[in-house]
């Protein structure tokens, strides 16, 4: 395999990140806070790392094949984390490079997990470069679905090539120029739920940081009580709206910016995805109601923590682990649900379960009408026998991954409630998980070093679709 377009695109990514550093160093250096060397230390070094890339492998920028992709993917989201991490170990806060890596991971994967304690008091800086990561690693896992995912047929994400060649690709016939515009989408969706979030009562400060965890379904907050800090109906209400926002596919949001509304309005994953919403938060509220809270806040706080959970933003304004039995398995099943394909949003996503039902009914239908020819459809389109083996194989790894982090979280001396929902929360990108530790109310720095790095694993494994890191460790793979 030829390495050097590789590198040199990698090359080209770290040089950014660098460069995005500055801001956070920036922030730092006019509040006087010595925080800024940690920023500019780390930014030498990126820069260094990025340019000798580049420098060592210039003139090998091309087009890539299908095995670059693959490698590209998958080492470009672990070599920024790595990178990422080292303002925060630089800092004075005491982390580990554990720490740090586990923390800019959950950063730039949109988990929004956090070991950091005091939030409240942090530097700016270090609070913008965490809000940073999570825009950025949510922009960019839009553009791989987009772009990339279809063509190396992950997980049944090809099914979205095929979907998108008679409309999108005749106006803009370069996935470059698609990421453009979904870029420029993303970028003002940001800025109008910042200014939102501003007039509700934030800071300035407090309403963009909270705006790019927001739209990148990140959870990342600037505060250890994460929303619930703010203590405001209308707040809430707008982050549930851009949670929602940041978990619709991005490319549809193009169809309507080409007048083309329909398309949205009649796209089944949205409709389905808007369905188990209303009704797992009908569901919380109605268990909620038997407490002595009024029915706004009921609806108010079931609404908020439920589609933060299902979408895999992560933020949180009560500790739902202490509303009782059923909330708590209910919130376990949400981490699985995730948002929709070309989304910020992670989990199993709502397509691959369309998929799942779709093909269930048809072959119910075919066995007791055996003479009836029955195709499953998604979108009123058949769906190819390809898609429905990579959708099966898909799920069936996913789970099997997660009984795995499971058992290893558990062998580590973790509670099992710990270990189950610390697993399900890495896997689907989501953040928080149940309990004491872990919970709404507490954070994952208790846990020791090994359960982190499998956490870190399992982010990369979640983010990235599972099997664009899997197929590389596959003989034939590097074979050719």
């Amino acid at each position: 395999m030829n390495f050097r377009p590789v590198l040199f695109v990698l090359g080209i990514l770290v040089l950014l990140l660098g460069l995005v550093m500055l801001i956070p160093a920036a922030i730092d250096f006019l509040a006087g806070d010595p925080t800024w060397k940690a920023f500019i230390s780390s930014f030498l070094i990126s820069i260094f790392v990025g340019g000798a890339l580049i420098l060592a492998n210039r003139g090998e920028i091309g087009s890539l094949n299908l095995r670059q992709a693959f490698l590209l993917t998958s080492t470009s989201w672990l070599v920024l984390a790595a990178l990422a991490a080292l303002p925060l170990n630089f800092a004075d806060l005491n982390l580990s490079y554990t720490d740090s890596f586990f923390e800019a991971m959950s950063g730039i994967t949109t988990t929004g997990s956090t070991v950091i304690v005091g939030l409240d008091s942090a530097p700016h800086g270090l609070l913008m470069w965490r809000a940073l990561l999570q825009w950025l690693g949510g922009i960019g896992i839009i553009v791989v679905a987009v772009a990339i995912f279809p063509d190396l047929r992950v997980g049944g994400m090809q099914l979205f090539r095929s979907e998108s060649s008679d409309t999108l690709e005749k106006a803009l016939p370069r996935s470059a120029q698609i990421a453009l515009y979904i870029g420029l989408v993303y970028l003002v969706l940001t800025m109008i739920c910042s200014l939102a979030l501003y007039g509700a009562g934030m800071s300035l400060f407090e309403s963009i940081a909270h705006a790019m965890t927001t739209i990148a379904t990140g959870g990342f907050s600037t505060s250890d009580q994460s929303v619930g800090h703010f203590n405001s109906a209308v707040i809430d209400w707008i982050i549930v709206v851009f949670m929602i926002i940041g978990s619709m596919p991005f490319v549809l949001y193009l169809e309507i910016l080409r007048r083309r509304i329909g398309l949205f309005v009649k796209d089944s994953q949205i409709r389905v995805f808007l369905g188990i919403l209303a009704i797992s938060v009908t569901t919380v509220a109605v268990w909620q109601s038997f407490d002595n809270s009024t029915a706004a806040d009921t609806i108010r706080s079931s609404a908020f923590n439920v589609i933060s959970i299902i979408t895999g933003t992560g933020y949180s304004t009560a500790d739902y682990g202490l509303w009782g039995s059923f909330p708590v398995a209910a919130f376990l099943v949400f981490i699985f649900i995730g948002g929709c394909a070309g989304s910020t949003s992670c989990g199993i996503k709502i397509f691959r379960y369309q998929v799942i039902f779709e093909t269930a009914r048809t072959h119910i239908n075919n066995i007791w009408q055996p003479h009836t020819i029955s195709v499953p459809r998604y979108n009123g389109r058949s769906i190819p026998d390809s898609v429905m083996d990579a959708v099966m194989t898909f799920v069936f790894v996913f789970l099997l991954i997660f009984c795995l982090l499971t058992a290893a979280l558990t062998l580590m001396g973790l509670d099992f409630v710990t270990a189950i929902s610390g697993a399900g929360a890495a896997i689907a990108n989501v953040g928080p998980g149940l309990g004491q530790v872990i919970g709404p109310g507490g954070t994952y720095a208790p846990l020791p070093d090994a359960a982190k790095w499998v956490l870190s694993a399992g982010m990369l494994l979640g983010r990235l679709e599972l099997f664009t890191i899997l197929v590389l460790f596959t003989p034939a793979f590097w074979r050719g």
